[in-house]
């Protein structure tokens, strides 16, 4: 009989993390694999309960999602938009025809009473999820832009509808303070034998589960942590991860990120144009490993994960 493998554990946002997590999965068993998914850009479309961050990896780990665009389904229609134009409606966060049947979906389980956490589990289930999803709590936790002339957005606003381009002030998790880690998130935090962070905007989808009550002192107690880089060479491969870390007062690189997270994480994973910050991010006490980050294939988003275990020791 064979012995199961190192229990992974990890935490993640939407593209990036989805990208990465499709090269674990092809590097190692999924069953082996729980994934916490940032739930904080979760926002209300037309009534309907959208998990952007949530829907990406479900998307990408059953092999549906449109990988050129980076979200959404393969093969995606758009009359229902086309209609809601004709309307008059705002349209400017898109859901295409058969991307509405998930959020009509969920939100009809939440609306009887069913936790996020459950409705979540049987998506995955319905979709031949390998791994196990989890969002990060069951309640509204929702991730907001102060901007510098003093609107206050939802994630979404910024990223989609203003395009990133306000100046922030500061960004803020509200709902924070009624929150809870989802069940079974501290208990496969506490049960793993490795957590890594995955390529997420730091502030934008890794702050908001870390967080949660108890969920950074879980990854702290850990013994290994391995966080990899967003950043490269000093810009986020996608979205608006510098400006969000200036605003919360990170140095925008590698090694700004790595000090960040220095409190719970134990080794780092940079980029190769990167490599002249790797002396400066074990100055913190934390391993560095120099690699090529960059996943442009479903073969370099294997090679980064395969690196991220060695970092690992698994």
């Amino acid at each position: 009989m064979t012995s199961p493998g190192p229990r992974l554990v990890v935490l993640a946002g939407g593209v990036g993390a989805a990208r990465f997590l499709r090269g674990l999965v092809a590097a190692r068993p999924a069953a082996e694999v729980t994934v916490v998914g940032n739930t904080g850009d979760d926002i209300e479309v037309y009534g309907l309960h959208v998990s952007p961050d949530l829907d990406t990896v479900l998307y990408s780990l059953a092999g549906l999602a449109d990988l050129e665009r980076g979200w959404g389904l393969r093969g995606e229609s758009w009359e229902a938009r086309a209609a809601m134009e004709r309307l008059g409606g705002p349209t400017w966060f898109q859901l295409g025809d058969r991307d509405l049947a998930t959020h009509l979906w969920r939100t009809e389980r939440l609306r009887r009473g069913l936790a996020l956490s459950r409705v979540t589990a049987e998506l995955a289930e319905r979709l031949r999820l390998p791994v196990t999803l989890l969002p990060m709590t069951d309640q509204r936790v929702t991730t907001r832009v102060v901007t510098a002339d003093g609107r206050d957005l939802h994630v979404q606003e910024y990223f989609v509808q203003e395009g990133c381009r306000p100046e922030i002030a500061r960004v803020h998790y509200a709902g924070l303070e009624r929150a809870r880690p989802a069940p079974g998130v501290l208990a496969a935090i506490e049960a793993a034998d490795a957590v890594v962070v995955a390529p997420s905007n730091p502030i934008m989808s890794i702050g908001p589960i870390l967080a949660l009550p108890g969920v950074r002192a879980a990854v702290r107690a850990q013994a290994t942590v391995v966080a990899v880089s967003p950043i490269v060479a000093g810009a986020a491969i996608k979205g608006p991860a510098v400006a969000m870390l200036r605003a919360a007062g990170w140095e925008p690189t590698a090694r700004g990120v790595a000090e960040g997270y220095q409190d719970c994480v134990s080794r780092f994973v940079l980029d190769d144009r990167d490599a002249a910050l790797a002396p400066a991010v074990e100055e913190l006490g934390v391993r560095a490993r120099v690699t090529d980050t960059l996943m442009v294939d479903l073969p370099a988003a294997v090679h980064l994960a395969e690196i991220t275990l060695a970092a690992a020791d698994l």
